[in-house]
């Protein structure tokens, strides 16, 4: 059994910074909590990104039905949070996002999971609130990892 719960967001990450970050970590299992598993950056899409994972030795689970709906990511990008929270937490209280969220706390308690979504910042991002979620069905405690990312100016370099 794990006492923690992982998350991690690729934005301005390498692949190759983001495996190591899990390998680090000792992560056995990425749950992928978006909606839609494509990214224009590359080796981060869902075959890509699970075919990198089985070579790390790290299982790969994508649980879509906890992905921020269209209306939530619409309101993130535009820089309305309490708009996102708002629409992603009624997303979450759904009978279907409700078995994905039982599904996840269930796993995670029997394996080190780590939790992926794009934003490199967890407040930004639903899987935070995932994150909470769970840990408050389980006891878990959650820890935010942060891939080795290249930096320009201080900031994570943008996403290709």
């Amino acid at each position: 059994m794990t006492s923690t719960l992982r998350t991690i967001g690729y934005e301005g990450a390498t692949l190759d910074g983001f495996l190591a970050a899990l390998r680090r970590a000792r992560v056995s299992l990425l749950i992928d909590v978006r909606a839609v598993a494509v990214s224009r950056r590359k080796g981060f899409s869902k075959t890509a990104l699970a075919a990198a994972l089985r070579e790390a030795g790290i299982g790969y689970l994508h649980l879509r039905d906890l992905g921020d709906p269209k209306p939530g990511r619409e309101a993130a990008r535009a820089g309305r949070m309490a708009e996102f929270r708002t629409i992603y937490t009624a997303h979450l209280r759904g009978a279907v996002a409700q078995a994905a969220l039982a599904e996840a706390a269930r796993v995670a308690q029997q394996r080190a999971v780590c939790l992926l979504c794009y934003e490199g910042e967890p407040s930004g991002c639903h899987r935070a609130i995932v994150a909470a979620s769970i840990a408050r069905k389980t006891g878990l405690v959650v820890q935010h990892l942060h891939p080795d990312a290249p930096r320009v100016s201080g900031k994570p370099a943008a996403a290709a």
